[in-house]
């Protein structure tokens, strides 16, 4: 299938690349150009300066950006170009209300739409075993299925559209959840005075293991935190959990502290860091402690 990629980012780049080693990447096309350009050149695709020029070109267009507004404003401009049964599939992360909206409106054209956000990090956008979550219609998830593949190992289709998203919502809570654990856990072990390196490796074979423990507590004992999944953009998917458990008329604890903690992360410059940089605040409740410990009563 001739499949177009927009949105080079962290994560896009990498499924792009995964899209052309099966040999179906066709044209690219990013905000900004320069990214397009390095990596049309770095896979001899075509880089295409206007998304008219990518519409033109695919009979699937893979969109992986960062917001809400992002995805609304492509798929308004995309509606008018694309020919019909074209394909249009959605990896980024965004509401379950703007996936249903993005395909009633591409269904107007005839054009089929798939909200397919992904999880695994951007190990597993490089390693091509990313699991994706798939909302739209089973034949439409049919079609893509040789796109999807290329880009992930795990690739399941969970309902009608909004359901991809309603399902990565589940994952982002899931794992504010863990980091969250981790990042104590780990504060905790450096407070006793444990050797962190062989405790990542032993605990990372035990029952409380996980993949965030295994591939993020290391930068925790680094003290350095590269982007894997930024902290900013965790804020803005657990808004979104957030906006989805209100209209059910709940408001999840996990959830609200998290973003408590993301807001001072951000507040002291760390938005751009990896999610794992909440061990900084986990840390300093070791650093200074709010009373001398009492013996536990009796």
């Amino acid at each position: 299938m001739r499949a177009g990629f927009v949105g080079l980012g962290a994560m896009g780049q990498h499924m792009a690349r995964n899209l052309h080693k099966s040999g179906q990447l066709t044209a690219v096309w990013n905000r900004t150009p320069a990214k397009a350009q390095a990596l049309a050149a770095e896979t001899d695709t075509h880089f295409s300066p206007q998304l008219e020029d990518l519409a033109s070109r695919c009979e699937a267009i893979v969109i992986c950006v960062s917001a809400d507004a992002d995805v609304r404003e492509i798929v308004e401009r995309l509606v008018a170009l694309l020919p019909q049964r074209t394909l249009v599939i959605d990896c980024s992360t965004v509401s379950a209300n703007t996936a249903r909206h993005a395909a009633q409106l591409l269904k107007t054209r005839d054009i089929d739409f798939l909200d397919a956000p992904v999880s695994g990090g951007v190990e597993g956008a490089r390693d091509g075993t990313l699991a994706i979550m798939v909302g739209g219609e089973a034949s439409a998830f049919e079609r893509a299925l040789p796109v999807l593949r290329a880009m992930g190992r795990t690739v399941t289709h969970l309902g009608p559209s909004g359901a991809g998203q309603a399902a990565k919502a589940t994952n982002q809570i899931k794992c504010a959840g863990i980091i969250q654990a981790v990042a104590e856990a780990m504060a905790f072990a450096r407070a006793e005075g444990l050797p962190l390196d062989q405790l990542i490796d032993t605990l990372g074979k035990g029952a409380g293991s996980s993949w965030y423990f295994v591939n993020r507590a290391p930068n925790m004992v680094r003290g350095t935190y590269p982007a894997g999944f930024r902290v900013k953009l965790h804020e803005k998917d657990l808004n979104i959990c957030r906006d989805m458990a209100a209209r059910h008329g709940v408001q999840l604890p996990v959830i609200e502290m998290t973003l408590l903690h993301y807001r001072r992360l951000i507040e002291q410059g760390f938005g751009d860091e990896d999610i794992s940089s909440l061990f900084r605040l986990k840390a300093k409740l070791f650093e200074n402690p709010t009373a001398e410990p009492r013996p536990p009563s009796r």
